[in-house]
């Protein structure tokens, strides 16, 4: 299987999106000119694609996954304003390649660079972006880090489940050790500004099953038959911790920019 396979329609309805706030900020490190050009790299389901549709005339969003793609595609082509052009590739980061002569003022990479070559993609990119460009490199934390008891509670059932390890499709998630400041000081776009945005949420049991079943560490594969085993379980967890089935989350994207020296 692969790393999201049957996740994307809960992908598209569970995932947070980006704050408004977020996307007019990465919005103006893209150069003003037109077309004014973005690349959004494993852009899943199009969450990152949408939020930055206001700012840019010309689009494209790639994902390894086809049906990440085909979810995209169905959410965000009746969204295209008149006079921006939006193109959903089904590619690697690394086997991608942008039309002759195209180049990107922004590239976005929201909750993928962990699954990238990062070092090969961000070399990769420096033919593909622009005079004046910029690379964003950005995620919130997810469910995994559990910085909440109800977190950690929910988290101790998958690993019930699915066994200590955290899972990445067929396989376990690899960590990487360094931060992707550190590789980005080491690649084309080696001036770097950092920040965060913080973001508050609030959950239900539907939402938090839904967005478990959009991860790679929680899809509805890894389980099997015992998938309604897994979702009574993580129901009689949450009742544990609410009365009223609400769940406070406190997170926070942290962004990494890079530019090329000048």
């Amino acid at each position: 299987m692969s790393l999201f396979t049957g996740t994307s329609s809960y992908y598209r309805q569970y995932r947070p999106g980006i704050p408004d706030g977020l996307a007019s900020r990465l919005a103006a490190y893209a150069p003003d000119r037109r077309p004014r050009r973005l690349l959004d790299v494993g852009t899943g389901t199009g969450l990152v694609a949408e939020a930055l549709m206001p700012y840019f005339t010309d689009i494209i969003a790639c994902d390894n996954d086809p049906g990440m793609i085909a979810t995209a595609e169905e959410a965000l082509r009746p969204e295209v304003p008149a006079g921006t052009t939006l193109s959903l590739v089904t590619s690697t980061a690394e086997d991608f390649r942008p039309p002759v002569g195209w180049k990107a003022d922004l590239v976005t990479i929201c909750r993928a660079f962990h699954w990238l070559d990062q070092a090969g993609v961000l070399a990769l990119l420096d033919s593909q972006v622009a005079e004046g460009g910029a690379v964003a490199v950005f995620a919130d934390r997810s469910f995994w880090a559990a910085e909440s008891d109800w977190k950690a509670a929910v988290k101790q059932v998958i690993k019930d489940f699915l066994g200590e390890e955290r899972r990445a499709g067929g396989g376990t998630f690899q960590h990487h050790n360094r931060p992707y400041s550190e590789i980005m000081e080491e690649s084309p776009f080696n001036q770097v500004e950092e920040f965060t945005v913080p973001v508050t949420r609030t959950w239900n049991t539907a939402g938090i099953l839904g967005y478990l079943y959009s991860t790679s560490f929680a899809a509805p594969a890894l389980f099997g038959d015992r998938l309604e085993e897994f979702e009574a379980a993580v129901q009689k967890t949450l009742r544990g911790f609410s009365e009223d089935d609400t769940f406070h989350e406190s997170n926070e994207f942290l962004v990494r920019v890079g530019r090329r020296s000048a």
